[in-house]
Order: C-alpha cells, then sequence, then structure tokens
C-alpha cells in the first residue's frame, strides 16, 4: 500500500521535498512509517517520536494506516 508523508518546515528541508510517497506492508502503523522515512537521506532529522497527524487527525504510533492515508509530520514549534 502506499501513503504519503507531508513534511513541514525543517523537515521538508532535511527531505529536499515538502512530501515522500512511502510504499508500506498492508497493515502497517504509523512508526513503520516513521521508520521508513528514517532510512531515507535526511531521515536523521527525525525525532524518536515525531508528532503525527493522519488525515489530519493527531495519531499514536501505535495506530493502523490505510492505503491513501497522508501523515503529517509535525516539526517542533518554538516562538514566543
Amino acid at each position: 500500500m502506499t501513503v504519503t508523508a507531508l513534511l513541514f518546515a525543517s523537515y521538508a528541508d532535511a527531505f529536499g521535498a515538502d512530501s515522500v510517497v512511502l510504499d508500506l506492508r498492508p497493515g502497517a502503523t504509523i512508526a513503520d512509517a516513521v521508520d521508513a522515512l528514517r532510512s531515507r537521506p535526511g531521515g536523521s532529522v527525525l525525532p524518536s517520536s515525531p508528532l503525527v497527524a493522519v488525515n489530519l487527525v493527531y495519531a499514536d504510533a501505535r495506530d493502523t494506516l490505510e492505503h491513501g492515508d497522508e501523515v503529517a509530520i509535525i516539526p517542533p514549534v518554538a516562538g514566543g
């Protein structure tokens, strides 16, 4: 199955793109998708447990993905 990882700010800079299509096995979890991203060039910037949303809803690393899902990897935000 395929899912699209959406990348923002420093993550998009590290990967050189604002999205990456991932080919995952059926029944893959968010943790599997994050691991697949980490294996790509630039993936070392991802923290061990990044904030993630699937189809615009915050999600847990153990949640199962479906074909066509959009997985947003949300970078930390600082400001004042």
